[in-house]
């Protein structure tokens, strides 16, 4: 699930402002990006990330701005060795190759390992000064995608609906196809024997493996509970992607039985539509924990 938090704290004398964002993921990974002096809470800052958002793909910004008061700057060395080198090196290049002019300081001091910064050694901070603001920005981004989250559990609960309805629409057509299928059936035999009377024993017994064999009312009280599992599911507070895409692969399994029973144009086309909105449903699993 998307969501953004930002927080500022005070934090070793100066101002920290955290922000973070998150995008869906199976998974927790993160991308940190943290100044130098925080460059040592890489890892607890990961940790307590997982333990807040739990799942996605989250990016955290750390950055001042106020520096804290105090904070040693770099220290800028010359290696003077080393320029000799550089100045020499490019002496002996210049009469190899008969050129004129001679070697810039800029380029010189441009060249690796001739200036060189070292670390001033500034006080690290410790993760207790920075784990409040963490938590502050992480709030924000629970609260975002709790409201996101609110609005897709009122899509797919409509999705539920849906196909409620049209489970209903099938199971008030069943009886009917049942009695169309009896009424084809004697016709059919009728024809067939040229008016000599029928064995009504048997034909009863044919139409009862047929009806047996069209009977779609196990598959439609299955549905019918995966239905009520995926809206319990909804109504709970913690993560349910996993749960709602194994329910629904649950569904189309007895949508697609029902399909292979029907024999009906009503409750195939009824069928089509089921399908329809289950693969609608299956989309915006992908945009939920």
């Amino acid at each position: 699930m998307t969501g953004f938090g930002s927080a500022e704290g005070n934090v070793a004398g100066g101002r920290l402002r955290v922000e973070i964002r998150t995008v869906n993921h199976r998974f927790f990974s993160s991308q940190l990006k943290l100044p130098s002096e925080l460059a040592a809470l890489e890892g607890e800052l990961r940790e307590r990330l997982r333990e807040l958002l739990g799942r996605g793909h989250v990016t955290a910004t750390l950055r001042w701005i106020q520096p804290p008061a105090g904070a040693a700057r770099a220290v800028l060395t010359i290696n003077v060795e080393r320029a000799r080198e550089v100045v020499s090196a490019l002496r002996e290049l210049k009469k190899a190759l008969r050129l004129k002019g001679e070697p810039s300081l800029d380029f010189v001091a441009r060249h690796p390992d001739v200036l060189i910064a070292r670390d001033g050694g500034e006080s690290p901070v410790g993760w207790a000064e920075v784990q409040p603001v963490v938590e502050a920005a992480a709030r924000e981004v629970l609260a975002m995608r709790a409201r996101e989250g609110e609005a897709l559990a009122a899509d797919l609960r409509a999705r539920l609906d849906a196909l409620e309805a049209l489970g209903n629409q099938i199971a008030a057509r069943a009886p009917e196809r049942l009695q169309a299928e009896h009424a084809r059936l004697k016709r059919a035999v009728a024809e067939l024997t040229g008016g000599v009377r029928l064995d009504e024993q048997r034909l009863a017994q044919e139409i009862a493996l047929l009806a047996d064999r069209l009977d779609v009312s196990e598959e439609l009280v299955r549905f019918r509970s995966h239905l009520a599992a995926c809206r319990e599911a909804l109504a709970g507070t913690g993560p349910v992607g996993k749960q709602l895409g194994f329910l629904a692969q649950e569904l189309l399994r007895e949508v697609n039985t029902v399909g292979s029973k029907a024999g009906d144009a009503a409750i195939a086309q009824a069928v089509v539509a089921m399908k329809g909105e289950l693969e609608k449903f299956r989309e915006q699993l992908e945009n939920i924990e």
